[in-house]
This record gives C-alpha cells, sequence and structure tokens, in this order.
C-alpha cells in the first residue's frame, strides 16, 4: 500500500497493490500495521453501499463531534466522482475541497479523515462502494450538508438523476 497526501490535512489516496496470474488478482484494502503509519484506524464498523444507477449521489455527509470517524473507501465496482471537504475549525486546510474522478480498475482507496464532509456522485451502473469506519454510526452526531453549496461551488459532472430526499433537503454549509 502507497500512501499520497492531498491538499486536504490528513486525507490520503492508498494505491492498492494487486498480485495478478492466470486466476485473476488478489489486493489488500486494508492492513492495520499499514494504515496506522498514518494514522491510528481502527475498524468499528464496516459498510457497503450499492447503487443500482448512474446519477446517483450520496453526500454531503460527516459525523460531529464526540465522533472521531474516519473512513476508508473503496470502489468495488464502477466509478464515482468524489468531493471531500475539511470542516474542522482547528486544521490548517479548514473549509477546503478537493474532488476527483476514482475508478474500481484504478486499484486505489483513500482515507478521509474525521470532521471531514463525504459526498459522492456515480457515474455507471451498479456501483458499489465499501466503507471501513473508525467509529460507529450514531444517529445523534450524524450531519450533513446540500451538495450544492454555493460557497463551495462544486463542479460536478453532471445533475444527479437519484437522490434521497433528506440529502436533498439539507441546508447549506454556515460558516
Amino acid at each position: 500500500m502507497n500512501f499520497t497526501k492531498s491538499k486536504i490535512e490528513g486525507f490520503y489516496f492508498i494505491k492498492l497493490q494487486p498480485f495478478e496470474d492466470k486466476r485473476g488478482s488478489f489486493v489488500r484494502n486494508f492492513c492495520f500495521s499499514e494504515i496506522k503509519t498514518k494514522k491510528n484506524f481502527v475498524i468499528k464498523q464496516c459498510n457497503l453501499s450499492i447503487n443500482k444507477k448512474k446519477g446517483t449521489l450520496r453526500g454531503f455527509h460527516y459525523q460531529k463531534n464526540p465522533s472521531k470517524e474516519s473512513k476508508i473507501i473503496n470502489i468495488i465496482s464502477g466509478s464515482i466522482f468524489n468531493a471531500v471537504v475539511d470542516l474542522r475549525k482547528k486544521s490548517p486546510t479548514y473549509k477546503k475541497k478537493i474532488t476527483f474522478t476514482i475508478k474500481s480498475n484504478d486499484k486505489k482507496s483513500f482515507l478521509v479523515p474525521e470532521g471531514c464532509a463525504n459526498a459522492f456522485l456515480t457515474l455507471e451502473d451498479n456501483t458499489v462502494i465499501q466503507y471501513f469506519m473508525s467509529d460507529f454510526f450514531k444517529n445523534d452526531s450524524y450531519s450533513g450538508f446540500n451538495y450544492k453549496d454555493p460557497f463551495l461551488n462544486i463542479k460536478w459532472p453532471f445533475e444527479p438523476i437519484i437522490i434521497s430526499k433528506k440529502d436533498k433537503n439539507l441546508n447549506f454549509l454556515n460558516f
């Protein structure tokens, strides 16, 4: 596993190193001893997001204090346009965002640190996302904001086709 920093403090792209032979491939998509060199990340929960249709938007979501939820995200099948926003007031990258496209065959995952919000838009039908979570989901600390927030001015590749009523009606950020 190779780690590459981004312009958001504590966010890493993780290049996976598959072993391939005539049977197919094998890849380690989480290793505690390698992750802990970057972050003390202990898996508390694993989630799958199964998205049937291209144009499905999920987010922006994050857990507020006292949760310390970081997440490692793997693209199992399909592809996404992803956006991350740093909401940590004491972070040197507070209010910064990154956007990127990632595909299952890129053999990459990424680590979103606690205090950062994440959203994605599926670019293909049958896109499956795997999350390793460093904290349990807590409904009382769950939060989010609207993907069209004018402060962020994110250039989504196209308008979402499928979005939950809850996500569509989230408020804008209040910086």
